[in-house]
């Protein structure tokens, strides 16, 4: 125990000890350099008597026996010393200290061989042999005063004690993805894997502009699904970066698939290379509910806010008006004019007769009385604004270029048909976005609806940027697409780009729902969210107290967050932490992790440099874009001047003309 007492016997003992080794070392002078102390007449016979006793003990048998001895017992006194603490005395000066004093305490012997005189030779033997104690006393003093502390001064961020062990196993499966990485435990670097041995739980993949998502991600599990046989769906934002990948290795890989498989794109903004398909093909159209779903998706794809706006009466009209021009196309001659195109012609027709064609449709009946009404009331002012946004945001989409890419029917969206298995690729163009994002999501909204069912193949369904789609339903696509092997993979740079292009509960739904989440760098909520999902880890700490007497020092573990939120907004390009999921009999202990992807970017340059571009499907030489924008144009003109003559000449459907009171 530290008492009063303790510490001052402790004190004499080591003053007691002190004071031998320096007596040894003086009888050492005294009897080695004796001819100098007899000419200086510092000797006397009792000295002289005493010394010859205490040579019969065998001190002095050889020459370096006493200063040994001396030294030895001045060691003991400096492993007893407490010296106060200090954090500038560095563990350098100290052994600078003690080897200069061990080297001139034992070198100092060579002065004795001097060829000068005695006198001389003894005082540079006794003042370097001193000098040397001395210096030994001192380092080993300041030896005591070093803080022996286990903190890494260089870790001012404590990265050290926020590592943990992560999985380094390969584990593969028919379906997995595994990413190859490095990480840090401690002081060393160790190689580990992503394994996403289940991606049909769905995967969020977030992360700022720049983090690396797409490069060391995305790319690599397109790569990887397309080699073990998905069928794939790719919403490419960047045109035509992942269509490029996408293709070479459906070129490099396709043998593997059981049945052929096809590489189809939509470019609306490439006639050449894109393929026809018509979003509204009548045989995926069973009831008036994917009417409703379809001009729901295309009407919020056109007007963003309106997704916050749901249920409002001037968002609700529109969508009304919308349905019933898709559901009168759908029945008229079994859907045979059933596309987008034709359906923002038929829009822009006369109020009048657009009223009256639909009106004799007995199921559409229902929903363009509140119309009817307000235009045979002459209420124009309502009518206009329940009308004019549906038909001023389906105008925009009036271009040759859409109406020739949706009125085709080259291939359907059922791409993991397994008679008839599909890569499709979708390009956007991020100058486009208002027009063209509309037109995919209404693709991709039904081509969901196909895709989600029992006994489909294999799918990969790969979104990135996924918030610039208006997408219905991926809660449900992500929640119910395991057990019908659809692999999600949703990509977006942060939650709050989530809220602000759907909404706060769509957020938190895709953060909760998905069971792989990798994440790069990110700030805010994003990171905060991701800290708390990742969980805390036992972390080493320690502390130190210095004060004018004493100096504490304590070291303790404690639970703290494995990875901050501050780690994860201050990641580099490459590094991700997240947490993956596992399957029954194929677990996975560390789910968690934070490591840096390992991929050889000149390899990939190399890899993208043999690249093929994608095929041209067609010449426009023949003018057949704008050949085909007119025929809609004329088709439309047909259906109304043909149903008009047919109503109007028909005497059981007198009641359902509808006249506009304003205009009469």
């Amino acid at each position: 125990m530290r008492t009063g007492e303790n510490e001052q016997g402790l004190r004499k003992i080591l003053d007691l000890t002190r004071l031998i080794s320096l007596t040894v070392l003086v009888m050492h002078f005294y009897f080695y350099c004796y001819a100098a102390f007899h000419s200086w007449q510092l000797t006397s016979a009792i000295t002289d008597r005493l010394l010859e006793n205490i040579a019969k003990t065998g001190l002095f048998s050889y020459f370096l026996k006493s200063k040994l001895i001396a030294l030895g017992f001045l060691g003991i006194t400096l492993l007893g010393a407490q010296g106060r603490k200090d954090e500038t005395v560095k563990f350098n000066t100290v052994c600078l200290y003690v080897i200069a004093g061990l080297v001139l305490y034992f070198i100092s012997y060579y002065a004795l061989l001097f060829p000068t005189d005695l006198q001389i030779r003894v005082c540079i033997y006794i003042a370097g042999t001193g000098s040397g104690y001395i210096l030994i006393l001192t380092g080993g003093t300041l030896l005591s005063r070093i803080i022996k502390l286990k903190i890494d001064r260089d870790d001012i961020f404590n990265k050290k004690s926020q590592t943990f062990p992560q999985e380094e196993r390969l584990m593969t499966n028919e379906y997995s993805i595994n990413i190859p990485a490095t990480y840090q435990l401690k002081n060393k670097v160790r190689k580990s894997y992503i394994n996403l041995i289940n991606p049909a739980r769905g995967l969020l993949l977030a992360g700022q502009p720049g983090s690396g998502k797409t490069w060391y991600i995305l790319e690599e599990v397109i790569k990887q699904q397309i080699e073990k046989g998905y069928c794939q769906f790719i919403y490419d934002w960047k045109y035509p970066d992942l269509t490029t990948i996408a293709y070479n290795h459906y070129l490099k890989y396709r043998h593997r698939y059981k049945v052929p498989v096809k590489f189809n794109a939509i470019i609306p903004e490439d006639p050449t290379r894109t393929g026809r398909c018509n979003p509204l093909e009548p045989s995926t159209m069973t009831d008036i509910t994917d009417a409703a779903e379809s001009a729901r998706t295309i009407l919020y794809g056109l007007n963003r806010s309106w997704i916050l706006r749901n249920g409002d009466f001037f968002v609700e009209s529109p969508i009304i008006l919308l349905t019933a021009v898709i559901w009168y196309l759908r029945k008229y001659r079994n859907g045979e004019y059933c596309t987008l195109p034709h359906v923002i012609e038929l829009l822009q027709v006369e109020y009048s007769k657009l009223f009256t064609m639909i009106r004799c449709e007995p199921e559409l009946e229902i929903l363009i009385s509140p119309f009817i009404s307000a235009l045979e009331a002459g209420v124009m002012e309502q009518l206009e604004g329940q009308i004019a946004a549906a038909k001023i945001a389906m105008a925009r989409l009036s271009s040759p270029e859409l109406y020739f890419v949706l009125s085709g029917n080259d291939f359907n969206l059922d791409i993991n048909n397994p008679s008839a298995p599909q890569i499709l690729c979708m390009g956007n163009n991020p100058q486009k976005q208002a027009t063209y994002g509309a037109v995919l999501s209404l693709y991709i909204n039904r081509l969901i609806k196909q895709i989600n069912k029992k006994g489909k193949m294999k799918c990969g369904v790969n979104f990135e940027e996924f918030p610039t789609l208006t997408v219905q339903g991926i809660d449900a696509l992500i929640g119910t697409g395991r057990s019908n092997l659809i692999a999600t993979t949703v990509v977006i740079q942060n939650l709050d780009q989530v809220r602000k292009d759907y909404s706060r509960e769509m957020a938190d739904v895709l953060m909760n729902l998905c069971g792989n989440i990798i994440c790069g760098q990110a700030s805010g909520d994003t990171a905060r969210q991701m800290s708390e999902r990742v969980g805390k880890i036992m972390q080493d700490r320690s502390s130190t107290t210095i004060n004018s007497s004493d100096t504490s020092i304590n070291h303790s573990q404690q639970l703290d967050m494995a990875i901050p939120a501050s780690v994860i907004s201050n990641l580099s390009a490459g590094e991700f932490v997240g947490i993956v999921s596992d399957n029954p009999g194929q677990e996975i202990k560390q789910k968690i992790f934070h490591n840096k992807v390992t991929k050889d970017a000149k390899a990939a340059d190399r890899e993208r440099k043999g690249y093929k571009d994608l095929p041209v499907v067609r010449s426009m030489e023949n003018g057949i874009v704008q050949k085909t924008f007119l025929q809609i144009k004329e088709d439309v003109d047909d259906i109304v001047n043909a149903e008009i003559s047919s109503i109007m000449s028909d005497p059981g459907k007198a009641h359902l003309v509808v006249k506009n009171k304003s205009c009469q």
